[in-house]
């Protein structure tokens, strides 16, 4: 009994550090989230930090609102890529385990 509690404290132990892996990885990639057919571009990592915006020269002589509303749009689209990102990422390595309904990894 002794050997299999030692097995799955390792099991258990080598998936932490798989998952600490993983963050790190994930925390480091990039995604874009677009908005205006591409007109806006929002470069964001997987910390939810934004890189990098490029807005189109066209859109500067528009209504300042709208050019609110399309950088808005675009940074949504890079949070739902990155939730989308992390969710398939956390797939893989949990084999297709479904982690528990508000589980959030820790970054």
């Amino acid at each position: 009994m002794m050997k299999g509690l030692g097995d799955m404290m390792k099991q258990a132990q080598e998936m932490q550090a798989k998952m600490a892996e993983m963050q790190e990885q994930l925390a480091n990639k990039e995604v874009e989230g677009a908005a205006g057919a591409g007109l806006v571009k929002v470069i964001m990592t997987g910390r939810h930090d934004v890189k990098k915006v490029e807005i189109d020269a066209s859109l500067m002589s528009e209504d300042k609102s709208m050019l609110e509303d399309l950088l808005a749009a675009a940074v949504n689209d890079a949070v739902r890529r990155v939730e989308e990102a992390n969710k398939d990422s956390i797939s893989e390595l949990t084999g297709g385990f479904q982690m528990p309904p508000g589980f959030k990894m820790p970054f």
